[in-house]
Parts: structure tokens; sequence; C-alpha cells
């Protein structure tokens, strides 16, 4: 009967090439650089590999316990202490539980190893995943709309990347409204539902994800109502918002997301389309044919869409809307200007009343109160000095610029609870920091 025996195939390595020494088909010095070995190591191992042959290349550590192993009883102890005291701890928690209060110090992932071996911790991948189970889809056509921006490189390089805004009806499947836009922010959510309300009339819910659009996600948030700008927009044109707990609950629009980053971006790089303004043109027929292609029939035939009413003007409605109290001096603060109210007699009895500042998607700003527009002035706080106006003196005008920059380091940036303008090409507040810190470097080369 012959004996087998295992090799790795770094010992079998080893074996052809000391059995090519004993043939004199290499020298010792060649079998050496080929091993990685020195030639009194190599003549060490020719010597036993003819005595015992194959199995005296075998590592002698094979199925012997490592050198560093922890010896049985401090692994007893060590899960002893667990099972009592920290049966529902992290392996990483446990161990520095074990050092502290028992001084028991062990790797923690070789605690994690002996807690998966006692069944005290199951590891992630072993753990059953949560069941998602599928619903049905709603019985109307426009009873629940899905709505989701999709962050992605749609130009394949030729153009910035950007989000694409989808809204998709969950009865038929069907595309309602697609926008190309720089990034999700309440004003393109704005105009996007704008567009899509002009065109289909307003359905009974839309449903979203928890973007901060959509839901106030600050825990423990004080003052407001609790209610976004687009909620409020909403509100007012009585459409329900309904955020989904997880990405998996609006998994229509999500797998739409999926499908539009393989189809749409191969159709834009067929018909070489590179910008914003070309694909959204573009959209218009790619939604009638991804529609006539994949969309379905409603259970129930009826369009739950409502007609809008008179009085709800959609460019009132789909502003920024936020209060302010008139000083004495009828002057109030919004996104770091100051606005002063024209003083007439009529204006000075609004001193100290609630005012609503209306900031319009094209940058327009109005001043109401009860529906009547104010009329005023305004003394912006971030303005840019001429040096010209400053002074002729150079050295003194290089000083006073040096002070500007350092000022505008410091304070050109708008208020961050105003809405973001970048729809109108304005620089976010990081690239404005970005700008002011380059120009003090060069200014102090």
């Amino acid at each position: 009967m012959q004996d087998f025996i295992t090799m790795s195939n770094r010992e079998l390595h080893r074996a052809e090439i000391i059995q090519k020494l004993i043939d004199k088909r290499l020298l010792e010095l060649e079998a050496a650089e080929q091993l990685g070995l020195s030639v009194h190591q190599v003549r060490r191992l020719k010597k036993a590999y003819k005595t015992d042959g194959a199995k005296a290349l075998i590592s002698k550590k094979r199925n012997k316990p490592g050198n560093r192993k922890y010896p049985d009883a401090v692994k007893e102890l060590a899960l002893a202490y667990i099972r009592e005291n920290y049966s529902d701890f992290k392996p990483t928690f446990a161990c520095e539980k074990l050092s502290k209060n028992h001084g028991l110090t062990v790797s923690h992932e070789t605690l994690r190893k002996w807690m998966i071996e006692a069944e005290i911790w199951i590891p992630r991948s072993k753990r059953l995943t949560r069941a998602y189970q599928p619903r049905n889809r709603r019985e109307c056509f426009g009873e629940l709309i899905q709505i989701d921006g999709s962050p992605h490189d749609w130009f394949e390089g030729r153009a910035p990347k950007c989000t694409l805004l989808v809204y998709i009806d969950d009865a038929t499947g069907k595309l309602m409204e697609c926008q190309f836009v720089q990034s999700e922010s309440t004003f393109t959510y704005f105009d996007s539902t704008r567009r899509y309300l002009e065109t289909h009339g307003k359905p009974v819910a839309f449903y979203s994800d928890q973007h901060s659009v959509f839901r106030i996600n600050k825990k423990g948030a004080l003052g407001g109502d609790g209610v976004t700008q687009f909620g409020r927009a909403l509100n007012d044109l009585n459409i329900d918002i309904i955020c989904a707990n997880t990405p998996q609950a609006k998994g229509r629009v999500e797998r739409v997301n999926r499908t539009l980053q393989d189809r749409l971006i191969k159709e834009m790089r067929l018909k070489n389309i590179s910008n914003i303004e070309q694909g959204n043109e573009f959209l218009l027929q790619f939604i009638t044919v991804f529609n006539d292609k994949f969309s379905k029939n409603p259970v129930n035939l009826k369009n739950m869409h409502r007609d809008m009413l008179e009085h709800e003007n959609l460019n009132e409605i789909f502003s920024w809307q936020e209060e302010r109290s008139l000083s004495k001096n009828l002057t109030l603060q919004y996104n770091k200007i100051l606005y002063m109210i024209e003083d007439t007699l009529d204006n000075r009895q609004l001193a100290k009343n609630k005012v609503t500042v209306f900031d319009y998607y094209d940058g327009t700003i109005k001043i109401k109160h009860n529906n009547k527009e104010l009329p005023y002035r305004i003394f912006d706080k971030i303005q840019k000095i001429d040096q010209g106006e400053i002074v002729s003196n150079k050295r003194l005008g290089a000083v006073l610029n040096y002070i500007k920059q350092k000022q505008d380091e410091k304070d050109e940036v708008r208020s961050a609870s105003a809405p973001s303008k970048q729809h109108l090409g304005e620089m976010n507040t990081a690239v404005i920091k970005q700008k002011s810190k380059a120009q003090n470097r060069i200014f102090q080369e």
C-alpha cells in the first residue's frame, strides 16, 4: 500500500528543481537562484530529498499549532467572560472590555474568530438578509408618481457629470417627466414638477427617497414648521409627498434609472449629444419611444390626475418662501442682503410685523405682506470694492487690496439656509471659498 502525501505548489516546485539538480540538469547556483535560497540551503534540501524523498521538502510546521497561538485556557476564559457579561457585544468592543475590565489582552480579530466558532457572533456574510417582498402596482394612472434623481456621467466625459430627474408612474411604468440638471436642489425639482403639472395635471401623491429636498432629516431640529419648501409647495397644491423608508421600496424608479443609464447613454452617444441642453431636447422623443416599448396598461383605466385650479399660481407656489420680521426702520435681512422697504405712511404700520420673502426660480426677489407686494431698495453686504475709487496711493491701495481679499475669503458666502442658485450659474459656497484662497495665495507670492 502506497503512502499519499499532500504538497503545496511551492513544495512541488522545490521538488522539481531539486530533481533537476540531482539529474545534473542544473547547477547548485542556478537552483539556488530559482528557489530564492542560498547554496547551503539547496545542498541541505538535496541531501534530505535523496534520503527521505519528496516528504523531506514538506514544511515541518504543517498540522502543528503556531508559535503565537494562545493557550486553550486563555480562549476558554475569554469566552466565559463574554458569555457572562458581553454576549451582545461586537468583537472589537468586547475585546476592549476584556482588556480594560479583566486584564485579558487578545487581538480583536482572534477574538472575532473565537466568537464565531463558539456561535456567539454571526459574521455579516452568514446573516439572513432582509426579504424585500414585491408589492402590486397601484391600480390607477396618476395615483402614485415615483420621483428620484440619478447622478451619473450621462455624457461619458463629453460634458461634466450631472443628474437626471426622473418621474415615473407606478401603475403603468410610464416616464412622465425627465430633465437633466446640474444637481438635485429645491429649485430644480420645482422646475421639473412645474413642467409635470402643466403637462399632465396634479397626481394624488409623489413617492420619493429621504433627500433633504423632500424631508427634514436633521434630528431634533428646532424652529420652523418641519416642512421643506418642496413639501410646502405640494401642500399648497393639495398633493401628498410620501418618503420611502428604503431604496428597495421605490424599486420601480431605481430600476428604470439603471435602464436609462444603459439605453439613454448609448442613444446619446450615437447622436453625439454632448451637453445638458441637447440632452433635454432629446429626452422629449426618447420618452415617447421608451413608453411605447416598456409601459403597461393600468388595472383601472381611471386617470387620477386633477386639473389645476384658477387660484393656483405655479410661479408663486414654486418659489422659495421665508418669513422675516420688519425692524422699526422697515428693514429685513435675507441671504446676507439688507432690504429696505419704502418709507410710506402705510408701510410704517408694518414695523415689527411679519412679511414673506419670495425667491423665484429666475433669481427675482419679492417681499409681500398679506399678498400685497412691498417696494424696496437693497444694500448688499457682499460688494466688490473698486480699487480705483479707494485711493490713488499705490502702497495704500495694495494694503487695502490685501484686506479686501481676506474679507472676501471670510465673508463672501451667502447664507447656507438660502436656496441653491446653481441652476442660474452661480457657484456654490465651497467653490467661492476655494477661489478666494487661491487669490490670496497669488497675492502673497
